[in-house]
């Protein structure tokens, strides 16, 4: 828990610098497609260690991995809002360490969930493509209805959707459900 907070205080503080969230964008994409296809036997083992520095190392190590797209899309939605961070920590990392069996049941259930978690973070990563610091301009002096479109305003809180991350979602769910064709085995029905 200490390293998801740590890295994400990090990440924050990362994506106000160039280039960034255009990578981390890319990342997500990467991660948010993946979800949508099916896992193949590929063997990847992890080597067990039989002494105590060793199992913590690689519990780090494949914590920080796992902890990745997490990180980043709570930086990214929180969009320097440390409100909006502390909020997202604090019902990530128990839904992770306390809901992960439950939340493996729900999706096996509704596989819909995971089509839904992958458009979900295809959005996060359409919207920081286009706010990233080096594009940000461009975008809102060339095609400012990418970044944000006002839809109404209730209590003085304006609802914004962002076109790049309808679009990201609708990319990651399209090619994600592209590649998992591909990739069955002949004969076998979708």
């Amino acid at each position: 828990m200490v390293l998801r907070i740590v890295l994400t205080i990090v990440a924050v503080e990362l994506l106000k610098l160039p280039y960034l969230k255009l990578i981390g964008g890319a990342l997500l994409f990467w991660i948010a497609v993946k979800l949508l296809v099916p896992e193949g036997d590929d063997g990847d083992d992890v080597t067990s260690s039989s002494h105590l520095m060793g199992a913590i190392k690689t519990i780090l190590i494949a914590d920080l991995v796992m902890s990745l797209d997490n990180v980043i899309a709570v930086a990214a939605v929180a969009k320097g809002s440390m409100v909006l961070l502390v909020l997202g920590l604090l019902i990530s990392i128990p839904l992770v360490v306390y809901g992960a069996t439950m939340l493996m049941k729900l999706m096996d259930r509704f596989p819909v969930i995971v089509t839904v978690g992958a458009a979900l973070i295809g959005f996060v990563a359409g919207e920081m493509l286009v706010t990233d610091p080096v594009v940000i301009d461009w975008f809102k002096a060339n095609a400012h209805w990418m970044v944000d479109v006002e839809l109404f305003s209730v209590f003085g809180y304006k609802l914004e959707v962002s076109v790049a991350g309808l679009i990201g979602a609708a990319l990651v769910v399209f090619a994600g459900k592209w590649i998992a064709g591909r990739s069955k085995p002949e004969g076998q029905a979708s």
